[in-house]
């Protein structure tokens, strides 16, 4: 399927192929994974939310409603996604959910400082994990309203 025209409304940064199909499902459940990309590590993140590398066919203003962002990535890490994201005035309104194992007190706090909209430690137990995602797709795409940005 091409990226290159899709409305894109949730961007998946995961490199952990098991959380990721997890989200994934719990996201279907509630028919709201229609409109998901699923990126592998932090550079792809890149090369699709500024339309560089395999995505250059895409227009950034056609950005996602939500990013779901692990921080623990390879190529680039969660925070230099996040910094970049935060850093630039086409993509600076796009919420940024911090999905991740880690609990670290310097995570959270650097995460917030460059402007993260929402950090969420992934729980273990699969039920709560599923729960907790299907919550997140559903006040991220439905709850939320996000500013209009001028395409």
């Amino acid at each position: 399927m091409s990226n290159t025209m899709v409305e894109v409304e949730i961007l998946l940064v995961e490199d952990n192929p098991t959380d990721a199909e997890l989200i994934i499902r719990a996201l279907k459940k509630n028919n709201l994974a229609n409109k998901l990309v699923w990126v592998k590590d932090g550079a792809e993140a890149l090369d699709f939310l500024f339309a560089t590398g395999s995505y250059s066919g895409r227009q950034v203003t056609n950005s996602p409603k939500v990013i779901l962002l692990d921080l623990r990535l390879p190529k680039v890490d969660g925070m230099g996604v996040l910094r970049r994201v935060k850093n630039d005035e086409r993509t600076r309104s796009i919420p940024v959910v911090v999905l991740t194992s880690s609990k670290e007190d310097r995570d959270v706090a650097e995460s917030y400082q460059l402007g993260v909209n929402s950090y969420i430690s992934k729980p273990v137990e699969f039920d709560e994990f599923a729960k907790m995602v299907s919550e997140l797709g559903l006040y991220w795409l439905l709850v939320n309203h996000p500013p209009i940005v001028a395409k």
